[in-house]
C-alpha cells in the first residue's frame, strides 16, 4: 500500500502597500501636530513600558506605546486637537496615576476634570484606575466624588 503525501499548509501571502515603518494593525490612531510629532513620540514612549519610536521622517513618526501603534505628523497649523479626541490609559494605582499625570501636566499641560488633561501638545488624556467605570456605575457618592476632582484620588474615592 502506498503512503499518501502529507499537505503542505500553505504559505500565507505577504500584503502589499502600506508604508514602510507603518503599523501592521488594522486600524492606527493618526495624530496631527503642527510640527513637534517627532518630539512628542519621544516624550510619550518615554512614559510607557514596551514603547517605541518606530520610525522617523520629517513628516511623520510612527510609534508604540505598550504595543499600540500610532503615527504622529508635521501638518502644519491648520488643524488643532480637541477634547472629542482623548487617549485613555488604564493605571493599576495611584502611583501610575500620580507618576502620568506629573508628567504629562508639566511644562504647559493642562489639568481638567475627572482624570482628563491636555499635554504640552495639546493632546487630551484620561488617567484612569482600572476600577473607575465599575465604581462610579455602582456607588453615587464615588461618582459625586470624582465630579469634583482633577486627577483622580484613589483613596478618596474608596472612602466615599
Amino acid at each position: 500500500m502506498a503512503k499518501k503525501k502529507a499537505k503542505k499548509a500553505p504559505v500565507p501571502k505577504k500584503k502589499s502597500g502600506g508604508s514602510a515603518g507603518i503599523a501592521k494593525q488594522k486600524v492606527t490612531t493618526f495624530l496631527w501636530y503642527e510640527s513637534k510629532a517627532e518630539e512628542a513620540a519621544r516624550f510619550y514612549v518615554s512614559l510607557f513600558k514596551n514603547s517605541k519610536v518606530t520610525s522617523v521622517n520629517p513628516m511623520t513618526v510612527t510609534f508604540s506605546l505598550d504595543g499600540q501603534q500610532f503615527i504622529a505628523l508635521n501638518g502644519g497649523p491648520m488643524f488643532k486637537f480637541n477634547e472629542s479626541m482623548s487617549l485613555f490609559v488604564d493605571c493599576k494605582d495611584q502611583a501610575e496615576i500620580d507618576r502620568l499625570w506629573n508628567a504629562l501636566t508639566a511644562n504647559g499641560g493642562q489639568e481638567s476634570q475627572c482624570g482628563w488633561l491636555k499635554d504640552k501638545y495639546g493632546l487630551s488624556w484620561q488617567i484612569i484606575p482600572t476600577f473607575l467605570p465599575k465604581l462610579i456605575t455602582t456607588n453615587p457618592r464615588a461618582m459625586q466624588a470624582m465630579l469634583k476632582m482633577k486627577k483622580i484620588d484613589i483613596a478618596t474615592l474608596e472612602r466615599a
